[in-house]
């Protein structure tokens, strides 16, 4: 079959266009920045959920088309990457557009658990809207709604293995907070079952026919985090219980922590619930989907990399609270005149004290703030163990008391400076 994929780029989108490749299938890949391919069954077109929301766009891109997929989703909003247009209005064009189309067969639309007639959050409530809308059309469809998706290289796994390897994890409120989750390749090998197996819609269902996919057990969230730490390698963690209104409070909190998973709409879907019924996933690939305890297969590396998930950021804290505390004393909370005594003992002037300590001052400031707020940091450290060796090496020679100083100023530099060696090494590029 030839194949339009939209949301070839994300997550699902690229475990699934692997998938249909092996299949033998065509595919045409709608993404926001096209490459090149070598694959003579791989072509790559523009397309832009945030602004294609004419049909007439995508019925152009239609031509040849014998099935549609859209994996296109996100789980929060940021600037035009909005629910309405990527979940509805773009969707609702594309959805109308193949229905124009003489040549589309099928749509399999990608939606979630939960967003039915009982959904409430936006989220939930813009993938019901597109759903319900490919449902009244004259297409076959095929809605498939699965629930926590894990895959070792997938963003939400992360933060789960991430918080099931903390000394400790919350349990927000007392609603079971069910969830069913599946791993990625039993959801892609299910939707690619669709494609072969096209699963009968019942009498009086229209056209369209909605397919839970879960994994085989539905379980407590923190069950689930239990079972991600075992499988990790990792003994029993502590759970802390939290009241209702204050884990509706740190969910406003969280509303703010760029990357954060918890907000209020989060709290209220994972207090609903996220289960169903397994039998249309065991249908369509086969067997039974793999377990929780299957999900990880490479304990040690999984271990070692959910705990950086944690212990990174509390490092880069540290080295903020360094800089900032630093640039604060020598504002003024350290005696100014001692502060110039001491550089008057390295060969600064007189005339230049002043500005050589609230410039240095004010420096070690914006260093703490770069590393707080900048996204890409590798130059910053590149900049730290410049500046820390450079700091050493000079009051090494200049100020030699302090290197033999029983509290070690100096050589505490030695950790600080392996801390940033670290941090730039794990940097992302």
């Amino acid at each position: 079959m030839r194949i339009l994929l939209t949301g070839a780029s994300g997550f699902i989108g690229q475990h699934l266009l692997q998938a249909l490749l092996l299949e033998g299938h065509h595919v045409v890949c709608a993404v926001r920045k096209p490459r090149s391919s070598t694959d003579p069954r791989l072509t790559y077109i523009h397309a832009d959920f945030a602004n294609d929301t004419q049909q007439t766009v995508w019925l152009a891109r239609l031509s040849g088309i014998d099935a549609v997929i859209n994996t296109v989703g996100i789980f929060r909003e940021s600037g035009s990457q909005t629910f309405a247009r990527l979940h509805t209005e773009t969707p609702r064009a594309l959805f109308a557009a193949c229905a124009e189309s003489h040549d589309v067969q099928m749509v399999i639309q990608l939606s979630a658990l939960g967003a039915d007639r009982e959904a409430d959050t936006p989220y939930h409530l813009s993938k019901k809207a597109a759903d319900d809308f490919l449902a009244t059309l004259p297409l076959r469809a095929y809605i498939v709604q699965p629930s926590l998706v894990y895959g070792s290289d997938g963003a939400s796994a992360r933060a789960f293995r991430t918080l099931a390897s903390m000394p400790f994890t919350l349990r927000f409120g007392s609603a079971p907070q069910l969830v069913q989750p599946i791993h990625v390749d039993d959801l892609v090998a299910a939707i690619v079952g669709l494609l072969k197996h096209r699963l009968p819609i019942p009498p009086g269902s229209g056209t369209a026919l909605r397919v839970p996919l879960v994994g085989p057990q539905a379980m407590p969230f923190v069950d689930y985090l239990g079972a991600l730490r075992r499988g990790m390698g990792m003994g029993r963690q502590p759970v802390l219980p939290l009241p209702g209104a204050l884990a509706r409070a740190l969910a406003h909190l969280g509303r703010w922590l760029p990357g954060g998973l918890l907000d209020p709409d989060a709290l209220r879907m994972l207090e609903r619930g996220n289960a169903g019924d397994v039998g249309m996933t065991t249908q369509l690939i086969g067997h039974p989907p793999r377990p929780v305890t299957r999900f990880i297969q490479d304990a040690p590396g999984a271990r070692v990399q959910a705990k950086l998930g944690w212990l990174l950021p509390i490092l880069r804290t540290s080295i903020v609270a360094v800089w900032i505390v630093t640039a604060i004393v020598s504002y003024g909370l350290y005696p100014v005149e001692a502060s110039y005594e001491l550089l008057a003992r390295t060969g600064i002037p007189l005339a230049l004290q002043p500005l050589m300590l609230y410039g240095a001052a004010t420096f070690d400031l914006l260093l703490g703030l770069g590393i707080l707020f900048f996204s890409r940091r590798r130059w910053l450290w590149l900049m730290q163990l410049g500046l820390i060796g450079f700091y050493t090496v000079v009051i090494a020679i200049k100020l030699p008391e302090f290197l033999l100083h029983p509290y070690g100023p100096l050589t505490k530099n030695l950790p600080m400076l392996a801390a940033i060696w670290l941090l730039y090494e794990l940097e992302e590029r």
